[in-house]
This record gives C-alpha cells, structure tokens and sequence, in this order.
C-alpha cells in the first residue's frame, strides 16, 4: 500500500492534540475531516479557522471541521485523538458507519480501566472491521502546531502499512517512524504518563533534580520489565515512543501528568491537581499497577502513584518510601 492512498484523513476529536494532528496532516499534502462532538467548537473553527484548544495557529482550507461522525466513513484513514477511556464508545459508533479494513490510528497513551486492553486492542474489539494502528511519541501539541521540529513513531501489525501511513502523515518538521511493535508503543505511552507524575511529585515536593533523575531512571527500568513481559521489543522502548517521551514528559510542565503531579506535591488535592486538564496517567496508574501485579512485574513507583490517587498513601509517605527502598546491585534491580 502506497502513501498515494491515503489522500483523505479523519481526525476525530478537536482538542489540542486533535487540531495539531489535523494541521499536521494537511502539512503533508492530505484533505483532512475533523470531527467534534460540540457544534459550538465547529461553529468557532468555521469563523476564526482556529481550534479553540490550539489558539494562534490558522487551520488551512484543507481542514474542514464537522459534527458529523458519518462524513469521516469515506476518508482513507482515522486518527482518533479521543482520551484513552472514552476510545471504546467512539469505536462503537464507528463500527456502525466504517468500511471493512479502514486503519483506525489511536492517538491515545493509555490502558483502559475496566478491562486492562490498549488502546489498538479496545479498537479492535469495539470496531472489528478496523485495522488498529498507534501513533504515539514525544510530542505536544504546541510544538506541532507552530511547525517545530517533531519526530514520533506509527505502529501497526502490518509493517508496510505502518509504513505507508508514516510517510503519508510525514512532512518535513512532523517526522513520523514506522514500527511492526504496536505493544511496545503503546506501553512506552501509557507508562511513561505515570512516570511523569511520579517526576512532577518529586519536583512538587522539592525534592530537586537529583531525586527527579533518579525516580525517571528507575521508572524507566519500570517501564521495560513491563514491557517485556507483554511482548513489547526492546528497541521499541529505547526508541520515541519510550525513552524519547519519558523525556519530555518527566522534564516539562507543559506535559499534563508531570504539572498534575507537580501539583500534588504542591499539597493540592486529586481533584484540585488536575485543574481541569486530563491527566491520562491518573486513569492509568492502577490498572497499570494492577496488571503488573497480575504478571509478577515489580513496579514499586507505579504502585506508589496509584497509591496517591485512590488515597491509600500520602504524598510524601510514597516519595520518601520509593527513595528509601533497599540498596541493591543496579543489574539486580533491573532484572526484578
């Protein structure tokens, strides 16, 4: 399959990251479809040409905003920009309208909660005439939408697919790698929104940049042992959509999971802390916990953050707990 086919892209959801995706598409030559489900953020993007979420960036003529999920059924493929526990209902309308193959991009770094599936396995349960792909990788929304240079990786079980859709999507400052690892992205994006909390409490706490280093270090190790023990390949979670957005996820506020943890260890609240932004590794942490307690991972700074949101642990208790843990050999400690 050729990038030539993919002439035609959906964005579904007109957020940030949606509007930035969509901008991005038509960089790369593509006609793009946004859909949102408020007629008010479609009436907004028709008179200012800007996405209310993605302020100061002009949206080209070759995105046109609609409400209409049916007017997505004839483009030749979907990103889908929807928050990780919302995917499955999306996927379900989808299902009703779709042809037979269509690949559905997931642009979500999460696992969902009632049932511990990623998101390329809740798109194929939801709408099993799709063919899942992942589209993860350090990367905000800001950046993409003023034109800076970005590099993230597509992922998708057919490695010519995975391709194909990489250098359709690709232009010059949105630089897309294509992987036949589509486990390995979505475990590096989904664990490494809870990373980056762990980061944000540490600084909140004023614990400095040294205990920072060291939770990120040890949370990356985290991060491969429950990779590997799903399948995930190794070079995957040294590449983008691992180590590359552990990076810019635990070192700037701009991440929404490291200024939600900053914020708790602030002394602010859950509730408080997420100020009304999604923070996707709240939501993730404990299923995450869970399924590596399942597996026999040992993820003590997962475990830790999932401790804080449902309230079973202080703050402090768990950060102070985490730097105490017992001295070991390093290797020994990875291999856990």
């Amino acid at each position: 399959m050729t990038a030539g086919a993919f002439g035609t892209i959906g964005v579904i959801g007109a957020g940030a990251y949606g509007a930035a995706l969509a901008l991005a598409a038509a960089r790369a030559g593509r006609t793009v479809s946004l859909w949102a489900r408020d007629a008010a953020t479609i009436a907004a993007i028709e008179r200012t040409r800007q996405a209310p979420r993605l302020p100061g960036v002009a949206l080209p003529a070759a995105v046109t905003a609609t409400t209409s999920l049916a007017a997505l059924a004839s483009t030749d493929a979907l990103l889908v920009t929807v928050p990780t526990q919302s995917l499955r209902q999306v996927c379900e309308r989808l299902a009703q309208i779709l042809p037979a193959g269509l690949p559905v991009i997931s642009a979500a770094k999460g696992i969902e909660q009632a049932t511990g599936l990623f998101t390329t396995q809740v798109i194929a349960q939801a709408c099993p005439g799709a063919t899942p792909a992942i589209l993860s990788g350090p990367s905000f929304a800001a950046d993409i939408g003023l034109g800076l240079p970005t590099a993230v990786t597509l992922a998708a079980q057919d490695p010519g697919l995975a391709q194909a859709l990489a250098k359709a999507l690709s232009s010059p400052a949105f630089r897309i790698y294509h992987s036949a690892d589509p486990r390995g992205v979505e475990i590096g994006g989904a664990a490494k929104n809870v990373l980056a909390i762990a980061a944000g409490i540490a600084i909140g706490l004023g614990y400095g940049e040294s205990a920072r280093a060291a939770l990120v270090a040890r949370g990356f190790a985290e991060l491969r042992r429950f990779g590997a023990a799903h399948g995930a390949q190794g070079e995957t979670l040294m590449g983008l959509s691992g180590l590359g957005d552990v990076v810019l996820s635990c070192a700037s506020p701009q991440s929404r999971n490291f200024a939600f943890g900053l914020a708790l260890g602030q002394g602010r609240s859950v509730a408080d802390a997420a100020g009304g932004a999604l923070a996707e590794g709240a939501f993730t942490a404990q299923i995450l916990a869970q399924m590596a307690r399942r597996g026999g991972v040992d993820m003590p700074i997962a475990e830790a953050v999932a401790g804080i949101i449902d309230g079973t642990i202080g703050v402090r208790e768990a950060v102070t707990g985490l730097l105490a843990r017992p001295l070991r050999a390093e290797r020994e400690r990875e291999s856990e």
